[in-house]
């Protein structure tokens, strides 16, 4: 592995991602071919011609956001996520969650059964599902968008600048327990959770030449 000079991955987003955060800041592209469900990250699969298809694909960088989670039960902990930071309700009692921005509290309560920060990469994936915009990959923005939201009722969110600091605190933690995952890693029962941009940290991905990144963004926005 440390001799190629990319790699290729089979399988699907989960796969793909996993693989993305292995190689973070190894300067290996990764090209991806799918064998899986989804694979909104992944090339087509077809092995005739790899090589060349290698040669002329388009090089994306994929920058993760850092999750610092302050949890009773587990401590101080620390992730990385390249799609999103979700927030999710552990219990049938809606979650009551306070949103501030660079210090500065942007909303005093949230009553929902979740709320996420995403990035250009993960908007097409649990954030769309969530009703959030969808973000080309080089744009300098995150989408902060809430899950089944009750109060506000008719709050969707909001497209912050990707040098933000995102806070949330939660409320009434013993009544309404909250958990906290950055892609696959889970932290139960949150107290705390701040994100923002893991600055010096990135990976590279390849598309096929034919249909990049943004060919699939403007697709995506037009199915019906």
């Amino acid at each position: 592995m440390d001799d190629a000079d990319v790699i290729v991955v089979l399988g699907g987003d989960g796969t793909m991602l996993e693989v993305l955060r292995n190689f973070m800041n190894s300067g290996k592209p990764i090209y991806g071919m799918n064998r899986g469900s989804v694979g909104f990250l992944m090339n087509e699969y077809r092995i005739a011609n790899l090589p060349q298809r290698i040669a002329k694909a388009h090089k994306e960088d994929i920058k993760p956001l850092r999750m610092i989670a302050d949890s009773s039960s587990e401590g101080h902990v620390e992730a990385l996520a390249i799609n999103e930071v979700s927030l999710f309700r552990q219990s049938y009692q809606a979650a009551k969650i306070k949103i501030s921005i660079d210090g500065k509290i942007r909303m005093d309560e949230l009553n929902c059964d979740g709320v996420m920060v995403a990035t250009p990469a993960g908007s097409t994936a649990y954030n769309l599902s969530a009703q959030g915009p969808i973000l080309p990959l080089l744009a300098p923005l995150l989408a902060l968008t809430p899950v089944s939201p009750f109060r506000p009722r008719r709050w969707h969110g909001a497209l912050l600048p990707n040098s933000v600091t995102v806070r949330f605190d939660m409320l009434e933690l013993d009544k309404r327990p909250v958990n906290a995952a950055a892609d696959n890693v889970e932290v139960k029962s949150v107290s705390s959770v701040v994100i923002s941009l893991a600055k010096g940290v990135k990976a590279s991905i390849l598309f096929d030449s034919n249909h990049s990144w943004d060919e699939r963004i403007l697709s995506e926005q037009f199915r019906y």
